[in-house]
C-alpha cells in the first residue's frame, strides 16, 4: 500500500468516532466493532472480517499517543496541501493550486531527489508511524507474503456436533520446509540483502510529475537474494507435506459453520507468516434427536389411554434420560418444554428440549381390545362427547 493510501486512510470513521476522542472513547468504539465483526461470529463473511482487519488497524494507530500525533499531522498537512517549502504545493498557489516550480508528487511522500529526510516532507511522518520513512528507505525490508488461506471439511455426528469433540485432520499442504526452517537458504548461510533494491523489494523511478514503482528484478520482490538455495524447497522456504492437526470443535456448532484455525493455512515464502485454516463442519441427521437454534427436538410416541388419563414418559436427553410428564387430556401434537436440556450455548448455559407427543395408532387389536374399545367408544357417545363438534359447521 503507498503512503498516500496511508493518509487517505480515515482511522476515526472506521471506529466512528470523532477526530477529538478520548482514549477511553476509541477503546469502547473499538470493543464493541470487534465484538460484533469478529471471525468467529461472521464465519465466512469475507466483508465482515475486512471490517474486523480495518478497525483493528484503526485501533492500533489511535490507541498509540506517538501514532496518532504522526497520523494527525500527516492528515493535517495533507488537507492542507503546504508544506512549508518554496515552489510547493499549495491551494492557493499560482494556477488555482496547481503544481509550481517544477514540483514532483514523489516528493511528497519522500521519493525526490533531496528525499523526505532532507525536506521534512511526508516521509519522515510516515516513517516513524509506518516504518516507511526516507531515513529508513536504505535499510527498509518489503512485508513478506503472507500464505494463502486453506479450506477443508470435517464431518461430525449429531451429538458429537451438539456436546464439541476433538478430532484430528489429515492435510497435505505447503508448509514451512524442515530442511531450511522457511529462510530458503542451504542450512549454515542465510539470504542477503537485495544490494539493488537495498531490502524494499521494489524500484522506485520518476516520470514527469509522478513517481512509480515496480518489483525489483533482481530478488524478484522479496527484497532479499538467496545466494546457496535449500535443495529440498528450491529457496522457496516452502514444501508440500502432510500433516495431522488436532481441532478442537466447540459444543454447539451447527451444519455448514466455519471454524477458523490462526496461522494453520498454507506456509509464506521465505518464513512469512501462514495463511489460516477455515474448517466447514458437517454434520449427520440424527434418528431421534433434531435441532430449532439451541433446542433441541424430538417426538415421543404415545398411547390414546395414555392421553387421556396422563402419564409419565421416559425420554432420552444427550447426557441421559429424564422423565416427562404428559398431564391427562393432552392433545396429539402438543409441545412438552423441558428447560436446560438442549444444545449448549456459547455463551453459557444450554437451550431447551422440545417433547412433541404424538400418538400412535395400533394397527390392529385381538378381540378383546376390540370389545372393549367399542363399549369405550358407547360410553363416550352417551357421555355427550362430539369430536367434530363445531368443525366444518357441523
Amino acid at each position: 500500500m503507498s503512503q498516500r493510501e496511508w493518509i487517505e486512510k480515515d482511522f476515526y470513521k472506521e471506529l466512528g468516532v470523532s477526530s477529538d476522542a478520548s482514549q477511553d472513547e476509541i477503546n469502547r468504539a473499538y470493543r464493541k466493532l470487534a465484538s460484533s465483526l469478529h471471525p468467529d461470529k461472521n464465519p465466512g463473511d469475507a466483508k465482515a472480517e475486512e471490517r474486523f482487519k480495518a478497525v483493528s488497524e484503526a485501533k492500533s494507530v489511535l490507541t498509540d499517543p506517538a501514532k496518532r500525533k504522526e497520523y494527525d499531522e500527516a492528515r493535517r498537512l495533507f488537507a492542507s496541501g503546504g508544506f512549508g517549502r518554496s515552489g510547493g504545493f499549495g491551494p492557493g498557489g499560482a494556477g488555482g493550486g496547481g503544481f509550481q516550480g517544477g514540483f514532483d508528487i514523489n516528493d511528497l511522500f519522500g521519493g525526490g531527489a533531496g528525499g523526505a529526510g532532507a525536506d521534512g516532507g511526508l516521509g519522515d511522518i510516515f516513517g516513524g508511524l509506518f516504518n516507511r520513512g526516507g531515513a529508513a528507505q536504505g535499510t527498509r525490508t518489503s512485508r513478506p507474503r503472507r500464505g494463502s488461506d486453506v479450506e477443508t471439511e470435517t464431518t461430525l455426528e449429531f451429538r458429537e456436533a451438539a456436546l464439541g469433540v476433538t478430532v484430528p485432520l489429515r492435510l497435505t499442504s505447503p508448509s514451512p520446509c524442515t530442511t531450511c526452517h522457511g529462510s530458503g537458504a542451504k542450512p549454515g548461510t542465510s539470504p542477503r540483502v537485495c544490494p539493488h533494491c537495498n531490502g524494499s523489494g521494489v524500484i522506485s523511478r520518476n516520470q514527469g510529475a509522478f513517481g512509480f514503482s515496480e518489483p525489483c528484478d533482481d530478488c524478484r520482490g522479496t527484497g532479499s537474494i538467496i545466494d546457496s538455495p535449500c535443495a529440498d524447497c528450491r529457496g522457496s522456504g516452502v514444501t508440500n507435506r502432510t500433516r495431522t492437526i488436532t481441532v478442537r470443535v466447540p459444543a454447539g456448532v451447527s451444519d455448514g459453520q466455519k471454524i477458523r484455525l490462526a496461522g494453520q493455512g498454507e506456509a509464506g515464502l521465505r518464513g512469512a507468516p501462514s495463511g489460516d485454516l477455515f474448517v466447514t463442519v458437517r454434520v449427520r441427521a440424527d434418528k431421534v434427536f433434531g435441532r430449532n437454534g439451541d433446542d433441541l427436538t424430538l417426538v415421543v410416541p404415545v398411547s390414546y389411554g395414555e392421553l387421556v388419563l396422563g402419564t409419565t414418559v421416559s425420554v432420552p436427553t444427550l447426557e441421559g434420560r429424564v422423565g416427562v410428564k404428559v398431564p391427562a387430556g393432552t392433545a396429539d401434537g402438543r409441545i412438552l418444554r423441558v428447560r436446560g436440556r438442549g444444545i449448549p450455548k456459547r455463551a453459557g448455559g444450554s437451550g431447551d428440549l422440545l417433547v412433541t407427543i404424538k400418538v400412535a395408532v395400533p394397527q390392529k387389536l385381538d378381540d378383546p381390545a376390540t370389545e372393549a374399545l367399542k363399549t369405550y367408544l358407547e360410553a363416550e357417545q352417551a357421555s355427550g362427547f362430539d369430536p367434530r363438534a363445531g368443525w366444518a359447521g357441523a
